[in-house]
């Protein structure tokens, strides 16, 4: 928690009652450099965002209209925007998050290219973004606090008590722009103890809530990949296990485990595991193998396996790659079974159920059964880019209404059609449209869905927009382009890195400057600065 402004020159005055050190440092300045450095360590804030989201949590179970949101950021500047663009509508940024996405570190923050998400980017590249994207929120948190210290000053200037008691207020009222980081660690970069390694190395770049998947590490897939392969439940408890050992040893006690379950899209696994009783871990897991009775007429063949189930032998179907096939239709039963072991014995705190679709109905029906055997269970939800929620939501207001008898078959088309922007304005495209407006809030209300996320948003709104100016940039509208689609409404919404001078810092380097030169100070912010042009916008 931050010393409030006062109490902190009230300190300082006791050290340095001249109101200055021997080497003529104001107390001022050192009270407004410890004011703007918000926080110590990033291990402080992976203790103060764990806390933070343990009370999101319970007030979520109080009342489930309270979930909580992030967009998954690729660089500390995405971060840094996504907060101030929060802070600026709603005044807070409670209930914000930032998602960080193992698919985006591959994609784009990768020494060995543009990779996709299968774990071959490096391990530390994902605790060097969550260092980055916490440098650059303090560093949000520092040009603000500079802008309040300089509305101090000039009340102070022109003895103005009630505006210097208002600037101080402000000050040691400041919300900090440093909020939670969920940070993606894929299956955990090899086994259990290369996974409380590479945890302890997220905690300390300040990671409160880690998020880990039931994939095979060597063979990792993204989620909405063929080709997934889980491990067995007992080897993922034990990478559960060893990120909660993790948090424990860096005292980040309220740390946060999110147990992803891949399973019900994942068709294959890598091992048996071994069973010791009937109706184990082991057992629950093999007991979906796709296997074949062994018979006289189909006995054992040379290098083959066996199970002895439901009182018979039978042979696994192995692939030439030595990986075993689940039973088709599998997927959601193993969802299930996951994620109560995941609960009930590796201690996790959220789960993921990675799906195919936006449904609500089939999620809030899975948590359904989970909630029998582990009550109070909650979800972080992928609202993926991978889904064309378009077409997704249009198919399930189609058939619904079907169902019901509104429409009738020819009333609209059934496949990719139904996409066109010729049912934008249809009565089924806007009941579509306030389907996804309200997406978020049934999945809360009915799932359990504690947290909602993007996982590739800035991978696709960069595209999107680089795309949009430079068509228009080189094309006919040449400087048009930039200023109607970027600078334009950079200004009219009251974007902040419009004065981009001002949003990386110049400001606070003036400051410094005056600290430590007084009147030598030579400043950037004087009137030849074009970023006075935007003075009064």
């Amino acid at each position: 928690m931050r010393i409030p402004y006062t109490r902190l020159r009230e300190s300082l005055m006791a050290r340095y009652p001249s109101g200055q050190t021997p080497g003529g440092v104001s107390v001022e300045a050192i009270a407004q450099l410890q004011v703007q450095s918000t926080y110590t360590t990033h291990l402080d804030i992976a203790r103060e965002m764990a806390t933070v989201m343990r009370a999101d949590m319970a007030a979520y179970d109080a009342d489930t209209s309270r979930f909580t949101q992030s967009l998954g950021c690729w660089s500390g500047f995405h971060a840094q925007q996504m907060v101030k663009s929060v802070k600026r509508m709603r005044g807070t940024a409670q209930g914000t998050y930032v998602y960080l996405s193992g698919w985006m570190v591959a994609g784009l923050r990768n020494r060995f290219g543009h990779l996709p998400d299968q774990s071959m980017h490096e391990k530390t590249a994902v605790a060097d973004l969550i260092e980055e994207i916490y440098v650059s929120l303090r560093q949000a948190d520092e040009v603000a606090l500079n802008d309040l210290f300089k509305v101090l000053t000039a009340a102070r200037e022109a003895g103005d008590e009630a505006a210097e008691q208002e600037a101080i207020a402000a000050i040691d009222g400041f919300e900090s722009h440093v909020v939670p980081i969920i940070a993606d660690i894929d299956a955990g970069f090899g086994n259990e103890h290369a996974t409380y390694l590479l945890a302890k190395e997220l905690i300390r770049a300040g990671a409160c809530c880690l998020q880990i998947e039931n994939q095979v590490s060597d063979a990792k897939q993204c989620g909405h990949q063929d080709g997934k392969v889980t491990v067995p439940r007992e080897d993922f408890i034990e990478k559960l296990r060893a990120c909660r050992l993790a948090f424990e040893e860096l005292g980040v006690e309220d740390g946060v485990i999110v147990a992803r379950t891949d399973s019900l899209g994942a068709g294959l696994t890598q091992k048996v595991p071994v069973s010791a009783a009937p109706g184990d871990l082991a057992a629950d897991y093999n007991k979906w193998l796709k296997t074949e009775p062994v018979t006289d007429a189909a006995p054992l063949a040379e290098g083959e396996m066996a199970l002895w189930h439901d009182g018979a032998l039978r042979r696994p179907e192995r692939l030439p790659n030595g990986l075993f096939r689940f039973q088709e239709g599998s997927g959601r039963a193993r969802v299930i079974e996951d994620c109560i072991a995941s609960l009930n014995q590796g201690g996790a705190d959220l789960l993921w159920i990675e799906t195919d679709t936006p449904n609500v109905d089939e999620i809030a029906s899975m948590v359904e059964e989970i909630r029998a055997a582990a009550p109070g269970a909650k979800l972080a939800y992928n609202n993926s880019p991978s889904f064309n929620w378009t077409l997704n939501l249009r198919r399930q207001v189609r058939e619904q209404w079907l169902a019901e008898g509104r429409i009738e078959e020819g009333d609209y088309p059934e496949g990719g059609a139904l996409m066109k922007a010729d049912y934008d304005e249809t009565e089924l495209g806007r009941e579509a449209d306030a389907r996804l407006r309200a997406f978020q809030t049934d999945i809360a209300a009915r799932a359990g869905v504690f947290h909602n996320l993007i996982t590739l948003p800035t991978f696709h709104l960069t595209a999107k927009s680089v795309d949009e100016l430079s068509r228009g940039y080189f094309g006919e509208d040449k400087m048009l382009a930039y200023v109607a689609t970027v600078q334009r409404e950079e200004i009219r919404r009251g974007v902040s890195a419009v004065k981009h001078q001002h949003e990386v810092g110049s400001d606070l380097g003036d400051s410094f400057k005056e600290m430590v030169g007084g009147a030598r100070a030579l400043k950037a912010g004087g009137a030849a600065n074009t970023m006075n042009q935007f003075a009064a916008e």
